[in-house]
C-alpha cells in the first residue's frame, strides 16, 4: 500500500496531494498538461523532494519533512518515462539486465511480453511499441514495490497502444503491486484503472 501525503511549492501553484493506492490497484492521475501530474511521480520516485508531508510505501516512510527523504535506488519503486529513456548504446538484454535481480525473473518478463527474440538488438533497431515493453521489462525486471508509469502509451499507434494496455493489464494480475498512471487520456485512465484522481491546478479530486 502506498501512502502520499504531501505539498509541493512550484512557481504557479502550490501541488497538494492527499491519497492512498491499495497493493492490487491501478490508479489514473488525469488532468490537463501542467497541472502536477508527473511532480506527484517524482516526488513518490525520489527525483523531486516534496516542500513537506510524507511517503509510505509499505509501511516504510520514504519522506517525512524535515526528519527523512529515503534516495532513490532504495525505494523500491520502478518508473516507468514518457520516452522510455533505454540505453542507446546497450542491447535489449543489456538494458533489462541493468538493476535485474533475478535473472530467471527477466526471461520470464522477455518471454510474458513477447520480445526474447530482441535481446541482440539495439533500441535504435526496434518499433515504439518494442521499446515501450523493453522498458517496462527493465522496470519489473527491478522486483519493484510499486510501479509509475508516466504516460507511457502516447506515443504509441492505436493499434500497438490497445496491445500495450492489455498486457499492462495481465501483468498486474501477474505482479499484484501497485501502479499509478498518470495520462492525458480519459478513456485510457477508464480502461486501465481501479480509480481515477482528477487533479487540476495542483488540487486533486477524488
Amino acid at each position: 500500500m502506498l501512502n502520499v501525503d504531501i505539498k509541493k511549492s512550484l512557481s504557479h501553484f502550490e501541488l497538494t496531494a492527499d491519497f492512498i493506492v491499495e497493493k492490487n490497484e491501478i490508479v489514473a492521475l488525469f488532468g490537463p498538461s501542467g497541472s502536477g501530474k508527473t511532480t506527484i511521480l517524482n516526488c513518490i520516485a525520489g527525483i523531486t523532494k516534496a516542500t513537506s508531508g510524507s511517503i509510505q510505501l509499505n509501511n516504510h516512510i520514504l519522506f517525512k519533512s524535515r526528519k527523512k527523504n529515503v534516495p532513490i535506488q532504495q525505494r523500491r519503486i520502478a518508473y516507468l518515462f514518457q520516452d522510455y529513456a533505454l540505453f542507446p548504446h546497450m542491447t535489449v538484454w543489456k538494458n533489462i539486465m541493468y538493476g535485474m535481480k533475478n535473472e530467471h525473473l527477466a526471461k520470464q518478463l522477455l518471454k510474458e511480453l513477447k520480445i526474447d527474440h530482441l535481446t541482440e538488438q539495439f533500441p535504435n533497431e526496434i518499433s515504439g511499441g518494442e521499446k515501450q515493453r523493453v522498458a517496462l521489462a527493465r522496470a519489473l525486471a527491478t522486483e519493484p514495490d510499486l510501479l509509475l508509469l508516466d504516460e507511457p502509451f502516447s506515443a504509441l499507434d492505436d493499434t500497438t497502444r490497445a496491445r500495450s494496455h492489455d498486457e499492462l493489464l495481465r501483468l498486474h494480475k501477474l505482479w499484484k503491486i501497485p501502479i499509478i498512471l498518470v495520462t492525458h487520456s480519459r478513456a485510457e485512465a477508464e480502461k486501465l484503472s481501479n480509480r481515477i484522481l482528477y487533479i487540476n491546478d495542483g488540487k486533486l479530486i477524488n
